[in-house]
């Protein structure tokens, strides 16, 4: 910093309101911290180290946020929205938010000098501007990059220039809203950050009756642990009210079972109105657990395209669960099947374009290997029971091997010649119909004949693919306006042997997401189990500081 102070020897000579002494100061600091910059300012690190400097070029290093050596009225508009930024889940403390109520306060000090003064003001608009690009760039993409975060993580992302969006702002003085216009604006988002200041302001009160271990506590039976319950659901809404007379009854009675239901429902567990070690489980997460639940997702959520289609299909992995939505409405939900722990469906955004009627199944390397291999070595006629065929070679040179001439006990993972292809039929892993979206993780929807898998709750048995509980419903609804389009013209198509390729009239957004926490179309928040333990590392890297600046010599 020598040379800065040693440039202002004569920059501090004029009045220290003079904005062209603090643009001087501006000058100097960013034409000497380089390209990226490595800038801090009132002892923190300057974090848009590209997009900051050019700012300031563009205006040629005119102060953006005081007046006459004062802040000015979009600074405390900034202070605001660095505040805002908690209602979206975010910390204000990573916007620089008591650096700049500091640099504040030491500016009203009468009795600086001229030097201290004009630095005072470079922090100022430093740190401001700052803050408003990291919070331009962290509301348009959210704060962690997904993909660093999740490596399974590829949904488009993308956001506006910051610099016109913050000259625009400051032209308007309209520094709240510009920002906030940067916010997914989907209802579902703005339901999601309801949420969480409903359950801060719950956590506020303290937190809700926890309910001891016990045996199930089934409808009918008296219990000493009913009054906890019935506090319970009480202080999270899902019962609406208690009789004074009846806070401390000991029986499970109509109006808990109820209540009970609705919890269960909001939590994606069976709603039998029995309180067994699952329910109890979710009714004993913390307050505080929760709300971080509610705060990742927001940031999940400003990880998507603005815009997710007027017409698209949404799998949500963490609820088992997929979705057509046409006009902002869901007009079809059904149940899946999502990938093992060890076998993670990916979460990114693709486009369905054609579906395959009666399609058979060319079986990974690794699923043949690993899965189909020790069934063979267990059982010779299961290949052929399950219509595999088995090949040598691929594509127009694969020659066909009869399963009852290999040695299968031989084989190793690492010495596995074949290809395997199972062929349309009643046991075919894909069902009668494929629905297809060109990935690089080769992942599609598709229909199964494992149909007591969707009565379970937790639902991750795939391979990584999406199997679906309504293939025929969803099928008929891409097609409509086609041949195909009706039940009786698709039940005759499938009717036919042998696969078919079908093309969608109009390609049909699809996007595979992670969500715990959401609030569905009645307005009800949903929370579900991090079936994938990605919250928690999520979580972690939210609450992480933003990087202290690096210590140098003059």
């Amino acid at each position: 910093m020598l040379f800065v102070w040693a440039g202002l020897a004569g920059v501090a000579a004029a009045s220290p309101g003079d904005e062209a002494q603090v643009r001087e100061v501006l000058r100097l600091r960013l034409e000497s911290a380089g390209l990226p910059a490595q800038l801090s300012a009132a002892g923190e690190a300057i974090l848009a180290t590209s997009a900051l400097p050019e700012f300031y070029v563009r205006r040629i290093y005119q102060p953006a946020w005081s007046r006459q050596g004062q802040p000015s009225v979009a600074a405390e508009a900034m202070l605001a929205a660095i505040e805002d930024s908690r209602l979206q889940g975010l910390e204000p403390e990573h916007y620089h938010r008591t650096a700049i109520h500091s640099t504040r306060a030491a500016l009203r000090d009468e009795t600086l000098d001229a030097e201290r003064r004009l630095l005072l003001l470079a922090d100022f608009d430093l740190l401001l501007t700052d803050a408003f690009l990291m919070l331009a760039s962290h509301y348009q993409q959210g704060r962690i990059n997904p993909e660093t975060i999740d490596p399974e993580w590829r949904a488009r992302r993308g956001g506006a220039d910051p610099l016109p969006v913050l000259e625009a702002a400051l032209l308007s003085g309209q520094i709240g809203a510009t920002l906030e216009g940067l916010l997914p604006q989907a209802p579902e988002y703005a339901g999601l950050r309801a949420a969480l200041l409903e359950y801060r302001a719950r956590a506020a009160r303290g937190e809700w009756p926890q309910v001891p271990a016990g045996p199930t506590l089934r409808p009918g039976q008296s219990q000493e642990r009913v009054p906890l319950l019935r506090a319970r659901l009480l202080a999270g809404g899902d019962l609406a009210e208690v009789l004074a007379e009846e806070a401390n009854s000991e029986v499970f009675d109509a109006d808990l079972v109820a209540a009970v239901r609705a919890f269960q429902s909001r939590h994606g567990l069976n709603p039998d109105g029995v309180v067994g070690p699952a329910t109890l489980a979710a009714l004993n997460v913390p307050l505080a657990e929760r709300v971080r639940q509610i705060e990742i997702n927001l940031e999940r959520w400003r990880w998507l395209p603005r815009d997710l289609g007027d017409r698209y299909i949404l799998v949500n992995i963490a609820a088992f669960q997929v979705e057509l939505v046409e006009q902002g409405r869901s007009v079809l939900d059904m149940r899946a099947v999502v990938g093992r722990l060890y076998r993670r469906t990916p979460v990114f955004s693709g486009s369905m374009t054609y579906l395959v009627l009666n399609p058979n199944w060319q079986v990974p390397h690794k699923l043949a290997v690993e899965d189909i291999l020790p069934q063979v070595q267990k059982d010779p006629g299961y290949l052929s029971r399950q219509g595999f065929r088995v090949f040598r070679g691929w594509g127009s040179e694969a020659i066909e091997i009869n399963p009852a001439e290999v040695d299968w006990k031989r084989l190793t993972k690492r010495s596995f010649p074949y290809n395997l292809r199972q062929e349309p039929g009643p046991a075919n892993a894909l069902g009668r119909i494929k629905f297809m979206f060109p990935n690089p993780h080769d992942v599609y929807l598709h229909d199964t004949p494992a149909r007591e898998l969707f009565r379970k709750e937790s639902r991750a048995f795939s391979s990584g693919c999406i199997r679906i509980e309504k293939p025929m419903e969803l099928a008929l609804r891409l097609l409509a306006g086609t041949p195909l389009g009706e039940p009786e013209a698709l039940a005759a198509a499938l009717e036919r042997p042998g696969p078919r390729t079908v093309r969608l009239p109009q390609a049909v957004p699809v996007h595979l997401l992670y969500w715990t926490a959401w609030v569905d179309g009645e307005g009800q928040l949903q929370l579900r189990p991090d079936v994938y333990e990605r919250d928690e590392l999520l979580g972690q890297a939210l609450q992480e500081a933003p990087p202290q600046p690096t210590r140098t010599t003059s």
